[in-house]
């Protein structure tokens, strides 16, 4: 039995839960009655290597900035298999951005313990970033340089054999414009050249943050399957979001940040089939008028009035009412994404 003090997200009154090692419960705060869900961690292996089950252990993570009053990181912790992709999920200042930048190295002076690849972080040096690529919400290239000299300027940090920047920009649709300045570049086209610029070491292990912002409908798709081919060959995805669309379609398993606290962890699918209706919607056609009904899930196969309209030929769409990543967010936390 797991015994562990959480703090309300609305209120912060503090409550004292008990559980097993991955169980779920049901919290409700005495102090505000605002509900939720928890989900204790699984037993980690701490003696993990780089073949091991998990890519990424972070435990009871804390960090606040220098002269703040309040925790930007509040005793997260949580696990990330090899080969998945894991959705950090929340709100603009949620903390979501510092955590990452806490494991990959760019903030010190944080609590709690993190392994990355089979390594303490702290243990990690500059080699670190031989085996992670990183991708910046905001692009950060040498503006006079162009697309492919900001590449090549990258590849030669690196110490192994990385890819051709030119099969890279060929990749993100930017191989006829390599040779143009990027201060010449639009935002989707610095955006797509930024994600490449991570991809420049064939990484272990991808840190994305907000990688489809700014890109037209056709690039954010030609993104997002080049983050399925990454996943498919091995890499760990870390996925910094706030794009519920994408993290339901991209992520193996999201994560809720409110306040620096990771309210929530588990797979989308299970999220939303849990929160949703357990209904179906008949939208058809009644004297050249659209008409809509619901049918519970239980015994629909032998519900007569369903079948009955099945065989009107008057049905224009039938859809299950299952809740969406933002339904289910909203219903958790009480916010709303911004």
């Amino acid at each position: 039995m797991i015994t562990q003090t959480i703090a309300c997200p609305h209120c912060k009154n503090t409550i004292t839960i008990q559980g097993h090692s991955g169980e779920k419960i049901n919290v409700i705060c005495p102090s505000c009655g605002t509900k939720g869900i928890f989900r204790f961690p699984e037993e980690t292996i701490h003696t993990m290597t780089i073949n091991g089950i998990n890519a990424l252990d972070v435990q009871n993570l804390t960090f606040i900035y220098p002269k703040a009053e309040k925790k930007a990181v509040d005793n997260v912790t949580f696990q990330i298999k090899k080969g998945e992709i894991f959705g950090f999920l929340g709100p603009n200042g949620a903390g979501k951005s510092t955590t990452q930048k806490i494991i990959i190295g760019l903030l010190k002076g944080y609590d709690g313990t993190i392994e990355m690849l089979g390594k303490n972080l702290k243990n990690w040096k500059t080699d670190l970033y031989e085996h992670i690529g990183v991708c910046f919400e905001f692009p950060n290239h040498y503006q006079k340089l162009t697309a492919l000299e900001n590449l090549e300027l990258f590849s030669s940090f690196y110490k192994n054999k990385t890819i051709d920047p030119n099969d890279l920009l060929e990749m993100v649709d930017l191989g006829k414009d390599a040779n143009q300045r990027v201060s010449s570049y639009s935002k989707g086209m610095k955006t797509k050249l930024n994600f490449a610029r991570s991809l420049l070491n064939n990484p272990q292990m991808l840190f994305l943050d907000e990688p489809t912002t700014g890109l037209d409908p056709v690039s954010a798709r030609q993104i997002k399957n080049i983050i399925h081919e990454k996943k498919k060959a091995g890499a760990t995805i870390f996925l910094t979001t706030h794009n519920m669309t994408d993290a339901d379609e991209l992520c193996d398993r999201v994560g809720f940040m409110v306040d620096g606290s990771l309210v929530l962890i588990e797979r989308p699918k299970d999220l939303k089939l849990e929160h949703g209706k357990k209904l179906v919607r008949v939208e058809h056609l009644i004297n050249g008028e659209i008409a809509r009904e619901e049918f519970t899930l239980d015994k629909l196969g032998s519900n007569p009035s369903f079948i009955k309209l099945l065989n009107s030929n008057r049905v224009l769409t039938i859809h299950s009412q299952e809740a969406t990543l933002d339904d289910v967010f909203i219903k958790v936390t009480g916010r709303q994404l911004k």
